[in-house]
């Protein structure tokens, strides 16, 4: 086993792993960032094709089950430098201020230790650094306003129909804060409209931490280790976290380091703290509460699919351009809680010809022939629907073993009551959108997207893993950032508040690490004296 040492290990290089990571070593500390999959030129390696982009998924084993069991592999996951924020539609928008408040609010769900005020600064920041396109006046600041770069001007067919249907429903209306360039930076060009936003944009004009975060971090002295597969955190007598193991090659690896950072998002995160258990911490580790890998979360993310007279040819273009989020907070007028937004959403054909299987088993062969004859009159809106947090929804070991030996993860997963009744209100008002725009609906087809929680943030050890800047309750210098860490599933995609709530975490490690440094450099000083 060869062994190194460095201030900082972070594992997974996504969204939230590359913002700390660049942070850090701007900041001075000597970082090691190691992720699963391979380090990726957008230019090189990706291509405007669905099959070929699967790649971008995680394909390592997972069990699923619950009475709603989980698609743990397309929408919910990525492989490789970069993680799912490369290969998703780069709507980003902030949560609304009772985001943070449920419980409060509306006596459901869970409170957040932070409020919106507590993140606005970071949302400021990152609607600047990840260059959002947007429009000069956005119906509902709360969830953005100000943005860099103008709005694109070339909306599909689809887009239009949604927005026509909305208009003639009268619900306002909204191009989507996008983190794709409508105008070139640098030597990235803007969108040209190929439409392959979710196959990883081969054209680089989408903002991914492939383009920002990790080329900031490697000139500022990040070492990148990719494909290299994280399998355990060890700890001292002390109760300290003292390094990573992993796997590269074949080869089993170990990093010490002063502070440890897990940014592997809401499967693999829970995964490594409850596969390091110990003789000091026989449950997991930071796993005192009992609540690693619980309250497991994700957003309803279904389809409803009108057939027009006319050809809309719905894949041309980016899948999400516009949306309405008049219906964020309607529950309250129809006896249930929270609620969703809408957008336009451009399915690829084989993404469509996948939902119509995994929503009817039947729909194979002829069947399933002729529903993709009608592809082209298609129009395709969705939904973004909050998720009740439930303590059973949760992330747990299996008796199974992955081709290391590690056991494999299991994702329990069934809805809430309120979930359902925000899904078949969701599904009447994107029927009527698309009536009104003067089409036919023909099929709801349920879907989620995003995975949250598994290690909730909280101001108390016994009902929470970490604090609201990811550091465990039990172990100080052991940090989680990311979606784990969230209490609730807002309505608004998370990806903002992901990206901002890792600078956050950043500038308290960024502190912490420098003064155990510090400390441990004092006791090696008096030691030798």
């Amino acid at each position: 086993m060869t062994r190194t040492s460095c201030d900082v290990c972070i594992v997974g290089a996504g969204a939230a792993g590359s913002v700390v990571a660049a942070h850090l070593a701007k900041a001075g500390l000597n970082v090691f960032l190691l992720d699963a999959g391979p380090l990726r030129d957008p230019q090189q390696d990706f291509a405007s094709d669905e099959l070929e982009m699967e790649k971008l998924f995680w394909d390592e084993p997972r069990i699923s089950e619950g009475q709603d069991p989980l698609d743990l592999y397309r929408s919910t996951s990525g492989k490789g430098v970069g993680g799912s924020a490369v290969h998703y539609t780069a709507q980003l928008l902030r949560f609304h201020p009772t985001d943070f408040q449920t419980k409060t609010s509306e006596q459901i769900g869970e409170d957040w230790p932070i409020s919106y005020q507590d993140v606005e600064p970071y949302y400021k920041q990152m609607t600047k650094t990840l260059c959002l396109s947007g429009p000069s006046t956005f119906p509902w600041k709360k969830f953005g306003n100000h943005f860099p770069y103008p709005a694109h001007h070339d909306l599909s067919n689809n887009t239009l129909k949604f927005r026509e249907g909305l208009e003639r429903a009268g619900y306002q209306h909204s191009v989507s804060p996008l983190a794709i360039l409508s105008a070139p930076k640098g030597d990235r060009h803007p969108c040209i409209n190929r439409g392959f936003c979710e196959e990883g944009c081969m054209p680089d004009a989408k903002t991914t931490p492939l383009n920002t975060f990790i080329p900031e971090g490697l000139k500022a002295g990040v070492t990148l280790i990719s494909e290299a597969t994280a399998y355990r955190i060890t700890t001292n007598e002390e109760g300290k976290a003292t390094s990573v193991l992993y796997i590269l090659d074949g080869k089993h690896h170990e990093i010490e380091a002063t502070t440890i950072v897990l940014a592997a998002y809401a499967i693999e995160t829970p995964r490594l703290l409850l596969a390091s258990a110990s003789e000091s911490f026989p449950n997991g580790l930071a796993n005192s509460s009992g609540l690693v890998g619980k309250y497991l979360l994700t957003n309803m993310n279904d389809h409803v699919l009108a057939i027009f007279p006319e050809e809309i040819r719905m894949y041309r273009g980016n899948p999400v351009q516009a949306l309405t989020l008049d219906t964020y907070l309607c529950g309250r007028n129809y006896g249930f809680k929270r609620g969703f937004l809408m957008n336009s959403y451009g399915l690829r054909p084989i993404r469509l010809a996948t939902l119509f299987f995994e929503n009817d088993t039947e729909c194979v062969g002829e069947r399933l022939r002729e529903r993709m004859l009608d592809y082209n009159h298609y129009v395709s809106i969705a939904m973004l629907g909050e998720v009740i947090p439930q303590h059973h929804n949760a992330v747990t070991l299996s008796d199974q073993k992955d081709k290391y030996g590690c056991p494999i993860p299991k994702v329990t997963f069934s809805h809430h009551q309120n979930d359902e009744s925000i899904r078949e209100k969701a599904k009447d008002v994107m029927k009527s959108v698309l009536k009104n725009a003067g089409g036919t609906p023909l099929y709801h087809l349920k879907a989620h997207a995003h995975l949250m929680g598994g290690c909730r943030m909280g101001n108390n050890s016994t009902n929470s893993v970490v604090t609201s800047y990811g550091q465990t309750h039990d172990v100080d210098n052991l940090f989680v950032v990311g979606s784990p860490t969230f209490v609730t599933a807002p309505s608004a995609n998370p990806t903002l508040t992901v990206y901002s709530l890792a600078q956050r975490s950043a500038e308290y490690i960024e502190t912490y690490t420098k003064q155990a440094k510090e400390k441990n450099d004092s006791n090696q000083q008096s030691k030798m004296n």
